[in-house]
Formats: C-alpha cells, structure tokens, sequence
C-alpha cells in the first residue's frame, strides 16, 4: 500500500487510553449524524460516486467500502476494536473462531509445510488441522502444551507456524508463550496463540512474542452467547497481504450483525472477565475441597503446575474455565457418574458453549471432543469422568448449592 493513499478515518483517542476505554470507544468516527452508540450497516454492497472511484476503491487504491464480503464499517469498527484490546496494528473479523483457524492457515501455509500445534487444543482444531487440511498436504506434528522441549524438538526445515491455545479446553493447560516465540521465530516461524479464554482484557499474547491471536468472537468477546464470530489480530502487513486475498475470494465472511454483537460485548469485557474469574476462582477452590472429586485444574489455584505462569500471563487472574474429574473406576462408571452430577443441577445450562454470563457445563469426551479418537483424547488427558465448567456471574452460592445436588447424587 503506498503511503499516499487515501484512508479511512479513525478515532482521536489519547495515545495512552486504556483497555477499558478502548474498550468502548475505538472503532470508526460517528457518521454525520453523530451517534453515540455504533451504526449497523446491514447492506451487501456501496454506491460510489463515479466509475473511476469505484475502479479506484476495488483496485484498493482508496481505502473505502465496496462489498460487505470483505469490507463493511460496522466489521471494521469491531475489527479496529479488538486489535487496539490486543495490542496488534490489524484484525480480520470472520464468521466463526473455526473459521479464523482456517483462514490464517490458508493465508500463511501451503501444502508440504510444516505445523507443530498442542495436543491439548480444541478438539475441532485438531480435526480441522489433521483431517482437513492435511488433505491438503499440510503435515503436523503434536506436541505436550507444557514441554517446551517437545516443540523444539518437533522443528523441522519447513516448519512454518506453531499453534498454541493458553489455557487450553478444557484441562486449561498453559503455554509459555515467549519460550515458544523464541523457538519459532529461531526458526523462521510464526506463532499463533488462541486467547479465547481469557481474552485481551487478562491477556494479551503479543506482548510476550506471539505474532497472530486467534479468536472465538463467540465466546467471552460476545459474552452473552448470542451469536457466532471469529477474528484473526496480528500485523496489518501480513494480514492484508497474506489473508486478506483469501478472505476475499473465499469469504469466510463475519456478518455486520454479529460484528455488532460482539462490538457492544466488549464494552463490559474487562469487568466481566474480572468478575467470572473471581468466580471460578471462589468455585475452583471450593470443589478442591469436596468428596467424589478426583481433581481439579485451574489456573487461579495454587495446586496447578503452571500456576506461577498463569499469573504472570494472566494479570494474576486464571480466567473463568474450571474443569474437573469425578472419582470412579473404569470409563464407562466414569462417564455415568459425570451424566449423573450434570443432569442433577438446576441451575447450571447443560451446553458446550463457553463465555457466557450464564455458567455453564458439559462432558467433553462426548461433546466438544467427541470428534476425538479414544487415542487422541488420551493424549490430550480428556478422559470420561471430566467435567468443564464455564462459569459466569451466576451468585457463588447457587453455583455451589447446584453442584452440591450433583455431588450428593453421585454419593449415593
């Protein structure tokens, strides 16, 4: 892009605004008319005032609008939003965090290349990594999230991205991401760090190395688990030279609507992050405490193996996911007495959703990692007495009465 280029505008905010000012305000200027909360542009196309500035604008000689596939204000309002939160110069909004995924592979990656990713990630990011596109040619290689020994060893010539989640779904397992930064920028390779879970206002991967964050808008973004988003923050060069030609043609395309679901939850972003982790701190550590559990992992206690890490990662704070093993023999007793717990609370939304301000729960082993062989699963420590538990803004004392109904009904 030549400098000489004519931009969109942008908001004058203070060069030391804080996230949650950001928060609130980064995006685009008002229209003329001058509102205070955000436009929605629900339109598929632009008019533009002449021929040549239209050839001009689709040619990206002139920064401006020209068809909601790739561009529309309310998009990049939310785009401009998210980048500032995580300290990137650019985002690319897309239609789901899965999406996302794909999209920074299918930008960066081609086929023969190399990709070490966690074993421990999101089980569809495994299917999507080693079943899709490795028909595409894209070899990977998974290693432990925790042993930073494994991914160097994992390196290879063509070696081209490592991909981390921190904390992981839903062991919440954590990475050190500036030894892992180190390791691929060593080798001529970019890191990708999923921040789903706790979002820009507890962590920002960035600041420690990472040179793409990836994003489920879905989750803690939207906060109330009314629709379906996705991002990609990372260096605007790369992304517009890079993902941009495939977004483009592809269109794994965010809708205007969602865009503006997500724009208006991350207003409240911060104060719920820190609110739901109080929370899930106030649970994790009474379930520590209760019979007919086997163990507990959280971040926020001081009993998890990277809890040092955690803190230091996550503003002392472990985000908002507890996850849990019941106690039994075999897998199959196991995967009873976790159906039993969940089917006896009444207060928790038995869902596989997360981020929401309505805590919820779920069986990983046969939901969101369902796709999973038993080998995979294995590997990744999911086994069928695990219970996750997303916790929201739900009163602590409901939340523990709700599992008490579990706990007693399994004690049986």
């Amino acid at each position: 892009m030549s400098e000489g280029k004519k931009r969109l505008a942008r908001v004058e905010l203070p060069a030391d605004a804080r996230l949650e000012t950001l928060a609130l305000r980064e995006g685009l200027p008002p229209s003329q008319w001058g509102e205070n909360a955000e436009a929605l542009f629900l339109t598929s196309s632009f008019v533009h005032p002449d021929a040549a500035t239209a050839a001009r604008r689709f040619a990206d000689e002139e920064e401006s609008f020209t068809y909601s596939r790739f561009s529309n204000p309310t998009v990049t309002m939310m785009e401009r939003r998210l980048a500032a939160l995580e300290g990137t110069s650019g985002c690319m909004g897309t239609a789901s965090g899965m999406s996302a995924i794909l999209l920074l592979v299918m930008g960066l990656l081609k086929a023969g290349d190399h990709v070490i990713c966690s074993q421990s990630v999101f089980g569809s990011t495994i299917k999507l990594l080693q079943d899709i596109m490795g028909r595409f040619g894209l070899e990977v290689s998974f290693v432990s999230q925790t042993d930073v020994d494994e991914w160097r060893a994992a390196l290879r010539p063509h070696t081209k991205l490592l991909f981390a989640e921190s904390p992981t779904n839903p062991l919440t397992e954590i990475c050190d991401i500036a030894a892992l930064a180190d390791i691929a920028h060593r080798a001529g390779a970019w890191l990708a760090v999923d921040n789903c879970f706790c979002s820009p206002a507890l962590q920002q991967p960035v600041k420690f190395g990472a040179d793409f964050i990836i994003h489920s808008g879905t989750k803690y973004l939207d906060g109330q688990g009314r629709v379906i988003a996705g991002a990609v923050c990372g260096p605007e060069d790369l992304l517009q030279s890079k993902l941009m030609p495939v977004l483009r043609s592809a269109g794994m395309t965010l809708s205007p609507f969602n865009a503006w679901v997500v724009l208006k939850g991350m207003e409240t972003l911060a104060i719920r992050m820190k609110a739901q982790s109080d929370n899930a701190l106030a649970l994790a550590q009474w379930l520590a405490e209760q019979p007919g559990i086997h163990r507990v992992y959280y971040p926020g206690l001081a009993s998890h193996p990277q809890h040092a890490l955690a803190m230091a990662q996550q503003s002392g704070r472990g985000a908002a996911v507890v996850s849990f093993d019941v106690t039994g023999e075999g897998p199959q007793a196991l995967r009873e007495r976790a159906f039993a717990l969940m089917d006896a609370t009444q207060v928790c939304s038995l869902t596989t959703n997360l981020g929401d301000t309505k805590t919820t729960i779920s069986h990983p082993g046969t939901t969101s990692h369902g796709r999973l062989t038993e080998a995979q699963r294995q590997a990744a420590g999911i086994g069928q007495g695990l219970i996750r538990i997303a916790v929201g803004l739900d009163h602590i004392d409901d939340l523990k009465a709700d599992l008490q109904r579990g706990l007693s009904t399994i004690a049986k």
